[in-house]
């Protein structure tokens, strides 16, 4: 293995090249989950909806409670029903 500089030049190109390779993967699958989006939406579902659905699913129970309990504390303080009603209607 030639080091260049203290460095192990043949390790540091597998390891640029293996960020690469997983890069360019990365790239297809945020293509596929778009495609997936666009097919929702064809079908008539709203993708900012689905989107908020995701994030909360990746959340543990507490924090999907905790979340819960903040969203409804802060919608009473501004005089927000949990209807989703809000606002002066002056």
């Amino acid at each position: 293995m030639a080091d260049v500089g203290g460095i192990a030049a043949d390790q540091l190109r597998q390891i640029v090249a293996r960020i690469e390779r997983l890069e360019e993967e990365k790239a297809g699958l945020a293509a596929d989950i778009r495609d997936v989006y666009a097919e929702a939406k064809g079908n008539g579902f709203e993708v900012k909806v689905l989107r908020q659905i995701i994030r909360l699913r990746k959340l543990d129970k507490a924090e999907l409670q905790e979340q819960d309990a903040l969203l409804d504390l802060y919608m009473h303080a501004l005089g927000m029903d949990a209807g989703g009603g809000g606002g002066d209607d002056d």
